[in-house]
């Protein structure tokens, strides 16, 4: 079966961000209430969405969510 969201973004973490996913790597791990294991879109989107604390906009989960797909398909 797929690795979870989370466990998949971890490979973009890095002590110093320099681009908008890393950026979201980062948070996500800092963010003790993140869905980690989920691999569900809907699920993670939702989560987000009521979080404000992300820096970045949708559209760089959307992008990381689309990295995604391609790596675990």
């Amino acid at each position: 079966m797929y690795k979870s969201f989370y466990h998949f973004l971890m490979k973009y973490r890095t002590s110093a961000p320099k681009d908008p996913v890393s950026r979201f790597a980062n948070s996500a791990y800092d963010d003790l209430s993140f869905p980690k294991n989920s691999e569900d879109y809907h699920e993670i989107s939702s989560y987000l969405e009521m979080n404000g604390q992300y820096p970045e906009s949708m559209s760089v989960f959307d992008e990381a969510w689309e990295q995604y797909l391609i790596a675990e398909s």
